[in-house]
Protein backbone atom coordinates (compact mmCIF):
# COMPACT_ATOMS: atom_id res chain seq x y z
CA UNK A 1 0.00 0.00 0.00
CA UNK A 2 1.01 3.83 -0.61
CA UNK A 3 1.37 5.80 1.93
CA UNK A 4 1.93 9.77 1.83
CA UNK A 5 3.51 11.66 4.97
CA UNK A 6 2.93 15.62 4.95
CA UNK A 7 4.72 17.60 7.28
CA UNK A 8 5.73 21.32 7.50
CA UNK A 9 2.05 23.02 8.49
CA UNK A 10 1.38 25.41 11.28
CA UNK A 11 0.54 29.15 12.06
CA UNK A 12 2.27 32.09 10.46
CA UNK A 13 1.36 35.38 10.11
CA UNK A 14 0.59 37.10 6.57
CA UNK A 15 3.71 37.82 4.70
CA UNK A 16 5.87 35.05 6.31
CA UNK A 17 6.59 31.62 4.83
CA UNK A 18 5.94 27.94 5.42
CA UNK A 19 7.73 24.91 3.58
CA UNK A 20 5.35 21.38 2.65
CA UNK A 21 6.75 18.41 2.23
CA UNK A 22 5.11 14.86 1.79
CA UNK A 23 7.14 11.81 0.96
CA UNK A 24 5.62 8.28 -0.26
CA UNK A 25 6.37 4.51 0.95
CA UNK A 26 5.41 1.81 0.69
CA UNK A 27 4.62 -0.21 -2.47
CA UNK A 28 5.30 2.68 -4.76
CA UNK A 29 3.59 2.23 -8.68
CA UNK A 30 5.21 4.15 -11.43
CA UNK A 31 4.21 7.78 -10.37
CA UNK A 32 2.60 9.91 -12.94
CA UNK A 33 2.30 13.54 -11.44
CA UNK A 34 2.58 14.56 -7.74
CA UNK A 35 1.11 17.42 -6.23
CA UNK A 36 -0.65 19.98 -3.39
CA UNK A 37 -4.23 21.12 -2.74
CA UNK A 38 -6.20 22.77 -0.40
CA UNK A 39 -9.66 22.85 0.98
CA UNK A 40 -10.91 25.66 3.27
CA UNK A 41 -13.69 25.63 5.60
CA UNK A 42 -17.57 26.31 3.35
CA UNK A 43 -15.34 25.55 0.02
CA UNK A 44 -13.99 22.87 -2.31
CA UNK A 45 -10.72 21.13 -2.78
CA UNK A 46 -8.10 22.98 -5.42
CA UNK A 47 -5.06 22.06 -6.97
CA UNK A 48 -2.42 24.06 -5.82
CA UNK A 49 0.18 23.08 -7.60
CA UNK A 50 1.48 19.51 -9.61
CA UNK A 51 4.53 18.90 -11.04
CA UNK A 52 5.24 15.85 -13.48
CA UNK A 53 7.93 12.84 -13.80
CA UNK A 54 10.31 15.30 -15.57
CA UNK A 55 9.24 18.42 -13.45
CA UNK A 56 7.27 20.26 -15.53
CA UNK A 57 4.82 22.56 -12.81
CA UNK A 58 1.73 23.92 -12.93
CA UNK A 59 0.18 26.64 -10.30
CA UNK A 60 -3.15 27.72 -9.80
CA UNK A 61 -3.96 31.16 -10.22
CA UNK A 62 -3.87 32.56 -6.98
CA UNK A 63 -0.50 31.16 -5.85
CA UNK A 64 1.38 31.80 -9.20
CA UNK A 65 4.46 33.92 -7.49
CA UNK A 66 4.15 33.14 -4.55
CA UNK A 67 4.79 29.14 -3.80
CA UNK A 68 7.19 26.66 -5.77
CA UNK A 69 6.18 23.20 -6.16
CA UNK A 70 9.29 20.63 -6.49
CA UNK A 71 10.06 16.91 -6.40
CA UNK A 72 12.82 14.33 -5.81
CA UNK A 73 12.27 11.66 -7.86
CA UNK A 74 14.69 9.43 -6.12
CA UNK A 75 13.56 9.80 -2.75
CA UNK A 76 9.39 10.06 -3.69
CA UNK A 77 9.40 13.32 -1.82
CA UNK A 78 7.65 16.88 -2.87
CA UNK A 79 7.57 20.05 -1.64
CA UNK A 80 5.81 23.05 -1.95
CA UNK A 81 7.56 26.22 -0.51
CA UNK A 82 5.05 28.82 -0.21
CA UNK A 83 6.31 32.84 0.77
CA UNK A 84 4.28 35.94 1.02
CA UNK A 85 1.35 34.09 2.44
CA UNK A 86 -1.86 35.32 3.08
CA UNK A 87 -4.93 34.84 4.95
CA UNK A 88 -6.76 33.64 2.05
CA UNK A 89 -4.06 30.41 2.25
CA UNK A 90 -5.50 29.28 5.19
CA UNK A 91 -6.58 25.52 4.12
CA UNK A 92 -5.96 22.05 5.04
CA UNK A 93 -3.31 21.13 2.39
CA UNK A 94 -3.44 17.38 0.69
CA UNK A 95 -0.55 15.94 -1.20
CA UNK A 96 -1.55 13.69 -3.99
CA UNK A 97 0.27 11.15 -5.74
CA UNK A 98 -1.09 9.93 -9.70
CA UNK A 99 0.19 6.11 -10.56
CA UNK A 100 0.97 6.13 -14.35
CA UNK A 101 -0.68 2.53 -14.93
CA UNK A 102 -3.28 1.79 -12.79
CA UNK A 103 -4.08 5.62 -12.89
CA UNK A 104 -4.96 5.18 -8.90
CA UNK A 105 -4.67 8.50 -6.80
CA UNK A 106 -3.13 8.19 -3.50
CA UNK A 107 -4.03 11.12 -0.64
CA UNK A 108 -2.18 11.84 2.19
CA UNK A 109 -4.41 12.65 5.79
CA UNK A 110 -3.94 16.58 5.35
CA UNK A 111 -1.72 19.11 7.25
CA UNK A 112 -3.63 22.81 8.71
CA UNK A 113 -1.81 25.94 7.08
CA UNK A 114 -2.96 28.81 9.36
CA UNK A 115 -2.06 32.26 7.89
CA UNK A 116 -2.99 34.50 10.88
CA UNK A 117 -1.99 38.54 12.32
Amino acid sequence: QVQLAESGGGLVQPGGSLRLSCAASGRIPSINTMGWYRQAPGKQRELVARITSGGTTTYADSVKGRFTISRDNAKNTVNLQMNSLKPEDTAVYYCNVEALWSGSSYWGQGTQVTVSS
